[in-house]
């Protein structure tokens, strides 16, 4: 069960680190929360609640290629929001 755990962690540390790149946009850029950047910031959270909830689905017939899924997912959402974030400099 330790791929779950780790799984997890990426989870939490790939959001946590995107939403902290949008704080420090903020404070480089216009010193305060915009609409776009709360925006971002209510992506990745909405991005951790599913992916957390399809880690802890107990339904699934194939684990190790649902994980993989998941993992490429998470790949998926990161990308798509350093993009945007990008995108506000």
């Amino acid at each position: 069960m330790a791929n779950v755990r780790n799984l997890k962690k990426d989870i939490n540390f790939v959001l946590g680190d995107i939403i902290e790149a949008v704080y420090l946009n903020e404070i480089a850029t216009a010193g305060k929360p915009t609409v776009e950047s709360n925006a971002i910031i209510e992506e990745a959270l909405a991005a951790f609640d599913h992916l957390i909830a399809k880690v802890n689905a107990k339904n699934v017939e194939n684990k190790k290629a649902h994980f993989k899924q998941i993992n490429v997912e998470l790949e998926q959402t990161a990308n798509q929001l350093i993009t945007k974030i990008n995108a506000l400099a």
